[in-house]
């Protein structure tokens, strides 16, 4: 299905009959409650929502779960209480992929996404109750809401948005569901939120762990191939997408279905020292039933391509995002294997971010295991050249959660030294990546953005990291990072007919990973060992032993050469100038300067990104003029 996916969630009363009203014209699948009310309003395609019944409950899971409807309403009829949050997921354990949970019963109404965030929710008052959507621009629509001009500054910092800040919303009187959260709506509309997610605590060993690991993987693929001719998936070269397409024809195998192919892409580095190629067409060999697409340099479009196809069209996204970089590619890969007959596209996200270790778990591990710890650094010290003194100050700081918070928005401003890229320097132990708002953005973009920061460090639910220790907590960071960006190149891709998939984002998956303690994740001369052997035996050994990792900055700065006037027309008068975000002079000669590595222009796509859906949301809907606030983060 092409176009507009979306749902909103209703309450069960008389109240929600009125709000329904105002979201019907929009509309074109409706799904009542047991008393006939609409509980779910909005536009998808079949196969989409899949509904169980049991006498007057209702639960509906809405994305990709191979789960019959008779199968959902033996869970239904074990329901008893919905507020009960365990009773629910209890209900709802062994289901796999990736989808949203509803339950409905006694004029309550239950609602949650994923703990990863591919699948969010956002609710606001429609007709004076509260409405759920898994969009948050269906909400803004009928409410008539407009950007938060503080929300868009905090784009330019970094988008998807960092945590804390990635659970607010970017259109005003809109509020984001944090991941962990489910939402009650009451009979009259009143919205409630109970926690139903906790991140594992990681106490397992890499060996132990590998089983559920397996288990879990095997299942998440699964549920991408079952009932499904062809599928489609990268195959860079890379261990996590390569891993997927092994074990995604295995499925095709075991299942049988008749005309179904696993279809790879891979796109050419413009780098010939990029060993992606020969890892790709080893593992290609070996999936002689497959079809293996890899578009000629002239077939691949450049980063930064065809921007003026994105600024005279709507944007597809509900908030603004940085894969308008790779626009005219994401194009060119839907054309390509919605030819081929695949309605779903299998990517590799998620691997980096559970089967890696992060330098922030040093500061743990030098204080939980320290002999371990110190021979750890002492081997990655000589193969990476860390200088000692700034390493050890890393490890020393102590700084709580809410203390670097408040540090980090003391240092937003403040720019990073120029020769900061070229020079090896000790990575940081630190709760988060200190990023700095680019050198085109207005003090006032800054003050917007320090104020969101120190908002969050003073508000006692922001104010806490996502683990008590900063390996974990760093994994689980990353993870929502991971699961916010799948979650947009979903909404683009599937408006011209194909669906994204990131089976490592899977929350069965995310928990089995988690499970593992962090230091055992990754270890010096072994390359992500738990995914490594949790896919032995699906995929040839000779494919495992790469240990080494594509590089793209010859793309990048192929593609700015290119495009580079494309990009300073963009910001001649731009909406973000307009807004008082940001400087266009500077972004101009910052475009027009020289950049020895790609992190002189971070946050390019970032601000390109906010500026194309500004004006994309101008061109919709002319009444979504940015709106400045000094109220609390939401």
């Amino acid at each position: 299905m092409s176009g507009d996916v979306w749902f909103t969630v209703l309450p069960d009363g008389e109240s929600g009959v009125a709000a329904a009203r105002l979201l019907r014209p929009r509309a074109t699948e409706t799904i009542a409650h047991a008393s006939g009310r609409p509980w779910l309003l909005g536009s998808w395609p079949d196969g989409h929502v899949t509904v169980g019944t049991a006498g007057a409950r209702r639960v509906a899971v809405i994305g990709r779960c191979p789960v019959t409807a008779e199968e959902l309403s033996a869970r239904a009829g074990r329901l008893r209480d919905i507020e009960d949050s365990d009773g629910v997921e209890r209900a709802a354990r062994g289901l796999t992929g990736s989808f949203h949970l509803l339950a409905t019963a006694d004029g309550t109404v239950r609602a949650r996404g994923s703990a990863s965030g591919v699948r969010r929710l956002f609710h606001a008052r429609v007709a004076g109750v509260s409405v759920a959507a898994d969009r948050a621009d269906r909400l803004a629509a009928v409410t008539g809401a407009s950007p938060d001009e503080r929300l868009l500054a905090a784009h330019l910092l970094s988008s998807p948005l960092p945590y804390p800040l990635d659970d607010l919303c970017v259109w005003q009187g809109v509020r984001a569901l944090r991941s962990q959260d489910c939402l009650l709506l009451d009979a009259d509309g009143r919205a409630r939120t109970r926690r139903w997610w906790t991140p594992p605590e990681p106490e397992l060993g890499w060996r132990e762990g590998v089983p559920a690991v397996r288990a879990a993987l095997t299942a998440a693929v699964a549920a991408c191939v079952a009932g499904r001719g062809t599928v489609s998936a990268d195959l860079t070269g890379g261990l996590d997408s390569t891993s997927l397409c092994f074990l995604a024809a295995r499925e095709q195998d075991r299942a049988r279905p008749a005309g179904a192919k696993l279809v790879t892409l891979r796109w050419q580095s413009l780098d010939p020292e990029n060993d992606d190629a020969t890892w790709a067409a080893r593992a290609a060999a070996q999936l002689p039933d497959s079809e293996h697409i890899t578009p000629d340099h002239d077939q691949t479009p450049l980063w930064y391509s065809d921007l003026t196809a994105l600024t005279g069209a709507a944007v597809p996204t509900d908030e603004p995002g940085p894969w308008v970089r790779d626009g005219a590619r994401m194009a060119a890969l839907c054309r390509l294997m919605t030819g081929r007959g695949s309605r779903l596209h299998l990517m590799g996200g998620g691997g980096d971010e559970l089967f890696s270790t992060f330098p922030p778990h040093l500061h743990d591990y030098v204080r939980s295991h320290p002999l371990a710890a110190y021979s750890r650094i002492r081997t990655q010290r000589a193969s990476q050249h860390w200088p000692l003194g700034p390493l050890l100050r890393q490890l020393a700081d102590r700084r709580t959660f809410a203390q670097w918070l408040t540090a980090w928005a003391e240092g937003l401003g403040v720019a990073e030294p120029s020769s900061a890229a070229l020079v090896r320097g000790a990575p940081s132990t630190a709760w988060g990546v200190d990023l700095r708002m680019p050198p085109w953005a207005t003090p006032d973009a800054v003050r917007a953005v320090r104020g969101l920061l120190l908002e969050a460090a003073e508000n006692a639910e922001t104010a806490e990291p996502l683990a008590p220790r900063r390996g974990q907590h760093t994994a689980l960071a990353c993870v929502r990072t991971g699961g916010r960006g799948l979650r947009q190149l979903d909404q683009v891709t599937s408006a011209r007919g194909l669906g994204q998939a990131a089976p490592y984002l899977d929350d069965a998956v995310i928990e089995a990973a988690l499970a593992i303690r962090v230091a055992e994740r990754g270890s010096p001369g072994r390359y992500k060992p738990v995914l490594a052997e949790a896919v032995r035996g699906t995929v040839p050994d000779d494919v495992l032993r790469r240990h080494t990792k594509g590089e793209y900055s010859t793309d990048f700065h192929t593609a700015l050469r290119h495009n580079r006037g494309a990009l300073v027309e963009l910001f001649d008068d731009s909406r973000l100038a307009r807004a008082g975000l940001v400087d266009d002079a500077a972004v101009r000669a910052s475009l027009l300067g020289v950049h020895p590595t790609p992190e002189g222009l971070r946050s390019l796509s970032s601000s390109l990104g906010t500026e194309i859906w500004l004006r994309a949301a101008r061109t919709t809907r002319p009444d979504t003029t940015p709106t400045s606030t000094t109220e609390g983060a939401q």
